[in-house]
C-alpha cells in the first residue's frame, strides 16, 4: 500500500467502513479471506456493529453543515458522528467545555446541548437494532397480544 498524502483527514467510521468494502471486506469471515488482511477484517466487523454502520454521506454533510451555528471543533464534530449520541448524557465527553461553550435557557427549559441532540437524532440515521432489541420488541408485542386475546375471551 502506498501512501499519496500523509495526513490527509480523519475518516468517519462510515467512510472506513466504505474503504473496507471498496477492497472486498464482508461480514462473512471465509469471504474476507485473500481480499483484506484479518486485522482488518476484525475492525470491519467492529464498525459493521458500530452505531454508524448505516450513515450515508449526505446525512453526515448534511450535519455537518447544519451543526456550523454550534461553533464546534472538527474533532468534536467527528466524534459527534461516529457515536451518534441520543441523548445529553452521551454528548457531554465528546465536547470540550461544553458547560462554558453552550448556554441554558432555565427560564424556557431550553438548551444548546439540546438542540444540538435533536440535530443529531433528526439529521443522522438511527444504528440498526440488535438482534437482541428487535426479539425483545416481538416478545413485548406478543404478550401485549396475548394481554389482548386474554381480556377479549373473558368478555364472551
Amino acid at each position: 500500500m502506498k501512501i499519496l498524502q500523509a495526513n490527509a483527514g480523519a475518516l468517519t467510521d462510515s467512510e472506513v467502513i466504505d474503504f473496507f468494502r471498496s477492497r472486498g471486506a464482508t461480514s462473512d469471515p471465509m469471504g474476507c479471506i485473500g481480499a483484506v488482511a484479518k486485522p482488518e477484517c476484525k475492525v470491519f466487523d467492529y464498525l459493521t456493529n458500530s452505531p454508524t454502520c448505516n450513515q450515508k454521506k449526505e446525512a453526515i454533510s448534511g450535519f455537518i453543515n447544519r451543526c456550523e451555528k454550534f461553533k464546534l471543533a472538527k474533532a468534536e464534530i467527528l466524534n459527534i458522528i461516529n457515536v451518534r449520541p441520543s441523548n445529553e448524557a452521551q454528548i457531554y465527553p465528546l465536547i470540550e467545555s461544553i458547560d462554558e461553550r453552550f448556554h441554558r435557557d432555565e427560564a424556557e427549559g431550553t438548551s444548546e446541548v439540546g438542540d444540538l441532540v435533536n440535530l443529531v437524532v433528526e439529521v443522522l440515521f438511527p444504528p440498526p437494532k440488535s438482534e437482541d432489541e428487535a426479539s425483545g420488541e416481538e416478545e413485548q408485542y406478543e404478550s401485549t397480544l396475548f394481554a389482548w386475546f386474554l381480556t377479549e375471551t373473558k368478555k364472551v
